[in-house]
């Protein structure tokens, strides 16, 4: 079957610009307000240093969100793909059953629902109306994970560039979470994200191979991090 080079280029950059505008912060998803539990543990002195910073990334991606989140991403935009809404419910249901604490899910939903509302807006399709309509009636969670997988499969991001995208708006909305936080500087927090690289590259990586049944997370100390969260007497970030 013939092909046009020129047309295939031109689509190949049509699609890491729309990698760029879902990874970008200037995207507004509601996913930028979450620490994660990092402002807790700043208020209470844990986190010091830029070291501190990059270990308590380095563990939320490679113990909690690339074998939670990032697989579910994976599993939802295979689904979305193959046009199949029960099959996208099903991976919101497990996500939200391997998500134990309460304002994380809080938080999950409604960056969730805040990414759906302005993506709906920004790529029309008939699967992010459904699901606008089934959160509607309470029939889906409507987690951020999943909804971003959609939303990027809806938008023409194949998988690998749909995790790409993810990942790194995660990485760097906590850098930017450090900076306001004043935990580390923008040079500092440059300096992470480049030693984060090899493990963002990993983690979609093993997520892709990894099935539903084989999520697993193990944060405890930064669980409860995010747990002391709702009762700081002042804080920045939702979560």
């Amino acid at each position: 079957m013939h092909t046009d080079p020129q047309k295939d280029s031109l689509q190949s950059i049509v699609q890491q610009f729309t990698l760029m505008q879902l990874a970008d912060s200037f995207f507004p998803s509601g996913s930028y307000t979450l620490s994660h539990g990092l402002e807790s543990l700043v208020q209470e002195g844990r986190i010091k240093q830029s070291e501190d910073v990059e270990t308590f990334i380095r563990l939320l991606l490679c113990n909690k969100v690339g074998t939670t989140d990032l697989v579910a991403l994976a599993h939802t935009h295979r689904a979305s793909a193959a046009a199949d809404m029960a099959g996208i419910v099903e991976v919101d249901a497990l996500l939200f059953a391997q998500t134990p604490i309460e304002k994380t899910r809080v938080a999950q939903r409604q960056s969730g629902r805040a990414l759906l509302m302005v993506a709906s807006k920004t790529w029309p399709h008939s699967q992010l109306e459904e699901l606008g309509q089934r959160t509607a009636k309470g029939q889906i969670n409507c987690l951020h994970p999943v909804v971003f997988a959609v939303v990027a499969q809806v938008a023409g991001l194949d998988e690998r560039s749909a995790m790409t995208a993810f990942i790194h708006g995660f990485v760097t909305g906590l850098l930017g979470a450090a900076i306001r936080l004043g935990a580390v500087g923008h040079l500092q927090a440059q300096k992470i994200r480049l030693d984060l690289a090899a493990d963002m590259a990993t983690v979609c990586e093993e997520a892709s191979e990894l099935s539903l049944d084989e999520m697993w997370s193990c944060t405890p100390l930064i669980d409860i991090a995010q747990m002391r969260q709702a009762k700081l007497s002042r804080r920045l970030f939702a979560s």
